[in-house]
This record gives structure tokens, sequence and C-alpha cells, in this order.
């Protein structure tokens, strides 16, 4: 029983961390998205270059989280468990994800600095609109890839790859 435990704590260990603090990071990055389109609709000029930044930094690092440091986890876990078609479903999905990651990267070269800030601060509204619906598909891609991909595999889980939506596999 130790040994199980010691195996368990090497395979899961941290994985749950990882996800927690993951999503930890995209609810702070869609409050900083909140308080960003606040400020658009009072008042579009006033809008600072440093609340831009706060909620592209805060974007880029939830993106970079996944990509860097979530998804391989997952994928390894994937490997771990010889589960083939988690690493098919895996793969269409990141190919499906790597869209609003360009996107992310447009905005973020947009408004990099000063003068591209007060140049394309009347689009701004309109950016937000775009990365909202587009961050809207991705968490639900996100959601899928964790669901299928760790929570299947998570000891006790009762989680069935039934139960992931038809629509995002």
């Amino acid at each position: 029983m130790l040994e199980d435990t010691k195996t368990a704590l090497e395979r899961w260990g941290g994985v749950h961390t990882l996800i927690d603090r993951w999503l930890q990071q995209r609810y702070d990055m869609l409050v900083t998205l909140m308080e960003l389109r606040e400020a658009c609709d009072a008042e579009l000029e006033s809008v600072s270059k440093a609340r831009i930044d706060a909620f592209s930094e805060a974007l880029m690092d939830y993106i970079s989280g996944g990509h860097f440091e979530v998804y391989p986890k997952l994928r390894d876990e994937a490997v771990a468990f010889d589960d083939r078609d988690a690493l098919a479903l895996a793969d269409r999905l990141l190919g499906r994800l790597e869209m609003s990651t360009q996107m992310v990267l447009e905005f973020d070269n947009d408004y990099s600095t000063p003068t591209r800030c007060q140049h394309y601060v009347t689009r701004l509204p309109a950016w937000l609109e775009r990365l909202s619906k587009a961050l809207t598909e991705r968490f639900a891609l996100e959601d899928h890839l964790i669901a299928r991909l760790h929570a299947v595999h998570a000891p006790s889980s009762g989680v069935e790859d039934s139960s992931t939506p038809r629509a995002l596999s």
C-alpha cells in the first residue's frame, strides 16, 4: 500500500495543483478582461496602457501556462496510460487551440507600445469582443482536454469518455 501511494504521488503529484493554478490564472485573466471592458465602456479614450498591459500580461501568462506546462503534462499522462485515443484527441484539440493563440499574439502585438495603444484604442472594444468569443471556445476545448486526458486517468475519477461533448471530439 505504501508503494502504491508513492507511485500515485509520482504519477499524479502536482498535476491537480498545476491544473488548479492554471484555472486560477484563467479566472484572474477574466477579471482583468472584465475590468478592461468596463473601462472601455466608461470612457474609451482614457483607457491606460497600464490597464491594457495588465490584461495582456494575464492573457499571455494564461496561454503560455497552457502551452508550456499544462498541455505537455496532460499528454505525458496519456502516454503513461498508453491512451492512443486521448493522444489523437489531444492533437486535434491542440490544433484548434492554435487559432486563438494566434489571435492573442496579434492582440499583444497591436497594443505592445504606447504609440500602438494610442493608435489602436478605438479598436479595443472590438478586439475584446473577438477575444471573448475566442476564449469561450478555447475554454471549452481546454476543459474537454482536461476531462479526457487527465480526469479519466485520475484515481477514482468516475469520468468516462462517453461523457465528453461530441461536438468537441
